[in-house]
């Protein structure tokens, strides 16, 4: 027995002793590049001279040796390349080296050797830059060597970067100016819809940039991509296998002088969870969402009735919360955890990442103006008069809670990826305004008080894999991605009072009570397919595969409007629905309610739609300096619709409402006049559908800016409903894009292109104004459209103005249009009918969403030695087409917003494990602002608001 356990002892003293032997190893990881195409090589050999030992790369281009302590040269060979020496690889007990970018060039001659320092490619991005200049469409991107040098801490910091990217709002990517309607995201190459499923784009500042492994952004199309996108289509590629092993904690905070620590901040108390991003339940509909609810009318004679015990008895459940209060405004304040290694086993290697964000955010908007104007009815008069104008103050705290979860397996032939994000987001408003109704003889002045809340959630899976078969020759790509999303908002309040008798009326505006539910289900497929041949007797390759997307939307709103009855208001919104107010058998003219949602709801509508596609793509040289590249996409889409309009005149009961069968070819030529110099032509046919939204009957109105949104399948009519101004038969816009442009690559990440473009649309779809309600705005096909425009785009270091200033980069992107709408007989008739006197009115006009100018320029400054980065970045885009006007209703333009905002970055420590950055936003302290313009007329404010100068910090530790 007791040799036995001596026995064991000494074994597992050998098996510590081993490991920890083990553990005193350090380890070389790498990726090695083709350095014409910026594609990885498969087979290569990697050899430590020093001791002998080596590696081959995986079909990633990827290789992992363990070695001792020490400083060594790789000798990295591969059959018809130049041998690649890499000189002075330090490697450290128990830390991982990340060597990025080895790039090898096709040898010219058999003794040809490149040696290179290890120190002088640790921070390059050559293999992106390579892509780029291969590439078979116009595309820009990032990649995760960048992210580490410049610190950014998530996604949407970091694209800002790229050349010819905006950010709007912080969260949402434009390419090219074009805005949502245009531009598209994707995750992992997959369709997912975000927190706000009606629009293309997914919000990048949920995505930590440690665990992305680049952004790529495709400017032009080719046959694999979705071919609803115009201006560009982002792919957010996540990491599949960590360099290293890496734990990362962070805080960021931000504070505005104008909307943080401000006592005037308006709020209201919500739920127990509202800083989680949800509602514990507080704001829950009192009836439970029935629609067999009784009515002020069934209930009036005979209160004491079991059906009018029950209308009290909801009518007492309502919150009796109206009106917010003032109190002290919080700043903003983040956290972060990220965690991702790799596990190397020896016939496979296991990868994983996890993210959490968490971030809490405050605005306060003092003197917001809402207004609406129109032309007044004598042609003689220019000014445009007001028919309601808004000012007041309104508080925003919202919450984001994220979740991303990733593991990955690669085997010697395949790799499989699993993902699960969940992101959840609850953002509150409160506001006070004073509002002056001018409109239609009703002139009043009034208090307003407004109270929202809305709960954001969205669940999506992405399962993936790769496989190689014949080495490489075929390559076979799939996803599967169901996504789910929800959006509740749950008790909108609004609440106006005329002054200066407080009173509450139907002119006014009753007190109103809106909830709002959304469930959507969404199923993605992807398979793709590529063969290396032969064409022309030259290398190339065939594409070919398909995807599937299957979409369900269940939508309703259910609103309550509250008579007051003989109760006497005193001007207090928290007092109407005190219980000695409400309906009961002894004050049968108290306050009541009347749901607006039976007989009929408009809003409650369920729509689905399909899209079948598949593609072919040939990628061939038909001479030496010549790639061209071929081919065609099919998508079959189709919609369904049930519900009804406002008085149920129609009722539609899964009908057809969209019914697409389109072929989208595409032609991408790439001339390679020099190694480093390319000239580019497009051509390709893209699309642009109508949201659920907006092939829809639904009303959606926004309490705070008292704007109301119109679903396209609405008809509108004028002169007793003889003359269409709008039939109601929303369609697509097809486009058809050309690019043809000049690029030329130099080192260090410097480039310069010249491009000229041109789109014709056939029936963009605009927001007009409602002609018969004011402040109303609907989706309509508006004509024919087309843009023509010029872009040009550098990065240019400037070492070459003096030695000490090579790590001063200038990054320039200016992009100038000219756009065109050709009008709708109906847009045109109310426009001359309108037209004031002197004015000529042309059939056409500019094409809503296209800025005549867009200028976007930095200058940045990186030091990898001693862990500073600093940017200082300049935007602006010219007045831009917003909301179409329609008869006496005038066109909206944005006013150009002056951008000039200040990062500076900070790494500390031999490994940089501690990151820091301070950030200065709009430090011009612009106004975001749009008006109404019309001939001989001042330019009159539609909306106008303040957000101030802020300024950012965050804090990260990686151990």
């Amino acid at each position: 027995m007791r040799r036995t356990l001596v026995i064991s002892c000494l074994l597992i003293l050998t098996q510590f002793l081993a490991g920890f032997a083990f553990a005193q190893k350090g380890t070389l990881r790498g990726a090695i590049f083709e350095e014409a195409t910026g594609e990885p090589l498969f087979g290569v050999s990697v050899l430590v001279k020093e001791t002998s030992t080596g590696a081959v790369t995986d079909f990633d281009g990827k290789f992992e040796i363990q070695v001792d302590p020490g400083t060594y040269t790789l000798q990295i060979s591969y059959i018809s390349y130049s041998t690649v020496e890499l000189t002075a690889v330090e490697v450290k007990a128990g830390e991982v080296n990340v060597i990025n970018d080895i790039l090898m060039a096709e040898e010219a001659s058999d003794l040809e050797t490149v040696t290179v320092s290890a120190a002088a490619i640790r921070t390059t991005e050559s293999a992106l830059m390579s892509v780029k200049r291969n590439a078979a469409n116009l595309m820009d991107g990032i990649s995760a060597s960048t992210f580490r040098q410049i610190g950014d801490g998530d996604a949407a910091s970091a694209v800002k970067r790229v050349t010819g990217v905006s950010i709007e709002g912080g969260k949402y990517i434009y390419v090219r100016g074009l805005g949502d309607r245009y531009t598209k995201t994707v995750l992992n190459g997959v369709d997912v819809p975000g927190l706000d499923p009606d629009r293309n784009t997914i919000q990048m500042d949920i995505f930590p940039t440690n665990v992305i492994d680049n952004i790529i952004v495709s400017k032009s199309f080719t046959a694999d991509l979705p071919a609803d996108f115009t201006g560009g289509v982002v792919d957010i590629e996540t990491k599949d296998f960590p360099e290293e092993k890496v734990a990362k904690i962070g805080i960021s905070g931000g504070i505005n002088p104008s909307m943080h620590f401000n006592s005037n901040y308006v709020t209201y108390d919500g739920g127990k969870t509202d800083w989680l991003g949800y509602d514990d339940g507080t704001r829950e509909i009192p009836t439970g969402g029935r629609t067999d609810i009784p009515q002020y009318a069934d209930v009036v004679g005979n209160p004491n009735s079991p059906l009018g015990q029950e209308y009290q008895s909801i009518l007492g459940s309502f919150n009796k919360t109206l009106g917010g209060y003032r109190t002290n405004s919080l700043m903003d304040f983040g956290l972060s955890f990220s965690l991702g290694n790799q596990l190397v086993r020896p016939r496979a290697t296991w990868g994983y990442n996890v993210a959490l964000t968490y971030k809490n955010e405050t605005e306060f908007y003092q003197n917001a103006e809402f207004n609406l104007y129109a032309k007044p009815r004598e042609a003689t008069d220019t000014e445009l008069e007001p028919l309601e104008r808004q000012m007041g103050d309104y508080g925003v705290n919202n919450v984001l809670l994220g979740g991303l979860a990733g593991i990955a397996l690669k085997t010697e032939a395949s790799k499989f990826k699993l993902n699960f994000l969940h992101l959840q987001n609850g953002e509150s408003k409160a506001g006070e305004f004073d509002f002056v109704n001018t409109n239609l003889g009703a002139n009043f002045e009034a208090k307003q008080y407004n109270l929202e809340y809305s709960q954001r959630a969205l669940t999506s899976v992405l399962l993936g894999g790769t496989h190689y078969l014949n080495g490489r020759s075929w390559e076979i790509n799939w996803k599967v991605a169901p996504t789910k999303s929800t959006i509740e908002d749950p008790d909108v309040r609004f609440t106006r009072f005329r002054l200066p008798n407080n009173t509450v009326s139907t002119e006014v505006g009753l007190p109103t009570r809106i909830w709002r539910f959304l469930e959507e289900e969404n199923v993605s497929g992807k398979l793709d397919l590529t063969r290396e041949m032969f064409f022309f007797e030259r290398e190339g390759k065939l594409k070919f595969g398909g995807n599937y997307v299957y979409k369900n939307r269940d939508f309703n709103i259910q609103s309550f409007q509250f008579a007051t009855g003989n109760t006497d208001l005193t001007g207090d919104p928290n007092q109407i629905l005190d219980d000695e107010n409400l309906f009961a058998p002894d004050n049968r003219n108290g306050v009541r309610y009347n749901a607006d949602f039976i007989p009929t709801n408009p809003n409650q509508y369920q729509s689905d739609l399909s899209n079948v596609a598949g593609y072919v793509s040939a990628e061939l040289k038909p001479a030496d300096k010549l790639k061209a590249i071929v081919g065609v996409r099919m998508e079959k889409y189709t919609q369904y619709y049930t519900g009804t309009n406002q008085g149920a005149t129609i009722v539609l009961d899964n009908e057809k409402v969209l019914d697409d069968l389109d072929f989208f070819p595409t032609l991408n030529l790439i001339f390679n006049l020099k190694e480093n110099q390319n000239l580019r032509l497009s051509a390709s046919r893209t699309i642009a559908r109508p949201s659920f939204k907006e092939l829809s009957y639904a009303e959606i109105l926004d309490p705070i800016t008292g704007r109301t949104f119109i679903g396209g399948l609405f008809q509108e009519t004028t002169n007793g409903g003889t003359e269409i101004l709008w039939d109601g038969n929303l369609t697509s816009t097809r486009i058809n894009n050309f690019d043809l442009r000049w690029e030329a690559f130099q080192d260090r990440g410097q480039m310069f292109s010249v491009s000229a473009f041109y789109k014709s649309f056939d029936k963009p779809i605009e927001m007009v104004q409602f002609l018969s309600d004011p402040g109303a705005f609907q989706p309509r096909n508006v004509g024919r459209g087309s843009v023509a425009g010029l872009e040009l785009e550098f990065r240019k270091s400037l070492k070459f103005i003096s030695p000490s200033l090579e790590n001063f980069n200038w990054n320039t992107n200016v992009t100038l249009t000219e756009s065109q709408i050709k009008m709708s007989e109906s847009e045109f008739r109310s426009r001359k009918l309108t037209a004031r006197e002197g004015e000529t009115v042309k059939d056409t006009r500019d094409m809503a969403g296209q800025a005549p100018f867009i200028i976007n320029t930095g200058l940045g400054y990186q030091n990898y030695n001693t862990g500073w980065e600093a940017g200082l970045y300049y935007n602006v885009q010219g007045s831009t087409l917003n909301y179409v006007g329609f008869g006496n209703r005038t066109d909206t333009y944005t006013v150009p917003f002056h951008s000039l905002n200040l990062n500076i970055n900070k790494t500390f420590g031999a490994d940089e494990r501690i990151q820091t950055s301070l950030g200065v936003q709009n430090i011009l302290n612009d106004k975001k602002e749009l008006v109404f313009s019309s001939y001989g007329a001042e330019d009159q404010y539609f909306t106008r608001l303040a957000p101030g100068t802020k300024l950012s910090f965050s804090f990260g530790y990686s151990f």
